[in-house]
């Protein structure tokens, strides 16, 4: 049997995806009943960092710990990932170690080279391109408060950086519509965008493209890396600010969604995390659960 890897969402079946969602919500429930699952003895995750994260970090390290087994974190100065040793090698040696093995880096051609050359499942944590562990927490998180998201219409409000993409992608997956309100110049993909032609649109207006949805959701106009970029950045994105006021212009049962760390004053109003149409620690948390269900799924199979 050949060895599964996830990194888009493109990589699981829309069935498969929506039972690892079942799974999370399950699993979730098993933790809060304190019901041991500790069924991962043995086995270990390596965790490859080349850019810094609290939340994937945690939840990761918590989720192989719930499962009885182990993680190992590498920071870039204990691998090289192409800098010095090939990405190729790396992969080679490091999957014949580990179980499995969770990237967070730059370049998304690092993860599919990684994957090429690794034994075990390769899991996308980020890239530039595609986040799609933090897509699957905040389908979880929008079925548990609001039910299946197939045939909603979700917003994306800001930069079309990856987890824009990895929203096309999920709307794909998922099957609901996809509005994209952002600037010019600062459009998701466009093969993305072109692919999924009919499902997912651009509308320039926020408070248009807000009219009728289900969920919105933004992130931080300035991603890491791009901080030279913060001044023009807060130019360009001056009208995409998500507050009450813009979720007063969707459908009465909108939620709101950020994957966090964000910046009240920017991409958010100084009092949107308060508001209660607001589940963003459901979402921050659900990360865990996801991921707990993703990585059950790579090295033990469907439950």
């Amino acid at each position: 049997m050949s060895v599964r890897h996830f990194l888009t969402l493109l990589d699981l079946s829309p069935a498969e995806l929506n039972g690892l969602i079942d799974r999370a919500i399950t699993l979730k429930a098993m933790h809060r009943r304190q019901e041991p699952h500790d069924f991962f003895h043995g086995k270990t995750l390596g965790m490859i960092f080349e850019k810094s994260s609290t939340r994937t970090r945690v939840s990761f390290e918590v989720a192989m710990n719930h499962f009885g087994g182990a993680s190992i974190f590498l920071s870039p100065r204990d691998t090289q990932l192409g800098r010095g040793e090939p990405i190729e090698d790396s992969a080679r040696v490091l999957s014949r170690m580990v179980d499995a093995v969770m990237i967070r880096t730059f370049s998304h051609s690092t993860v599919e080279t990684f994957a090429a050359h690794s034994a075990v499942p390769v899991i996308n944590a980020l890239t530039d391109d595609f986040h799609p562990c933090q897509l699957l927490a905040d389908i979880q998180t929008y079925v548990e408060h609001r039910g299946s998201i197939q045939g909603k219409r979700v917003v994306w409000v800001g930069d079309g950086n990856n987890m824009c993409n990895s929203y096309i992608n999920a709307a794909r997956q998922f099957d609901f519509e996809l509005v994209v309100s952002c600037p010019e110049g600062y459009e998701p993909r466009a093969d993305l965008v072109e692919r999924e032609r009919g499902r997912v649109t651009i509308e320039r207006d926020p408070r248009k493209a807000a009219e009728g949805a289900q969920l919105l959701v933004t992130d931080v106009w300035a991603s890491m890396g791009q901080e030279e970029e913060q001044a023009s950045r807060e130019k360009a994105f001056a009208d995409y600010q998500v507050s009450p006021a813009l979720m007063d212009c969707a459908a009465a049962e909108a939620l709101f969604m950020h994957c966090l760390p964000a910046h009240r004053g920017e991409e958010i109003s100084h009092d949107m995390l308060d508001d209660p149409r607001a589940v963003v620690w459901d979402e921050a948390e659900n990360r865990l659960h996801a991921q707990k269900a993703l990585l059950e799924f790579l090295l033990i199979g469907p439950r």
